[in-house]
């Protein structure tokens, strides 16, 4: 019987802490739409993302000068990524990758 009384109570007050959740969002939301947080929020996280890494933060990244061979980039590239797949983070692992997706392309771009 007590526990039929535990389990009820856990219920119930479950639904009422999810409903409290729920109503204290819809509250967050309509307070930052009054304010302007979230189109400056939504606004900050396109321009963010937007952004591109350039060449020089590219080669500070692999650790390479504007002399060294495509093929030591790509041995750089490999430890580094290798590194951050294995003890790193993804964060890491990721700008890795696009340090030599951008040095790739300038690359491309002066051979052809």
């Amino acid at each position: 019987m007590a526990s039929k009384i535990l389990a009820n109570l856990i219920v119930m007050g479950g639904g009422i802490l999810a409903r409290a959740v729920v109503q204290a969002y819809r509250q967050a939301l309509t307070n930052a739409s009054r304010n302007g947080v979230a189109q400056e929020t939504i606004q900050n996280t396109i321009h963010k993302a937007s952004k591109t890494i350039t060449e020089q933060e590219a080669r500070q990244i692999l650790g390479v000068t504007e002399k060294t061979p495509w093929e030591d980039i790509i041995k750089k590239y490999e430890r580094l990524f290798e590194n951050n797949a294995k003890n790193g983070s993804f964060y890491l692992q990721s700008k890795v990758h696009r340090a030599k997706e951008c040095l790739e392309s300038v690359y491309q771009q002066r051979q052809g």
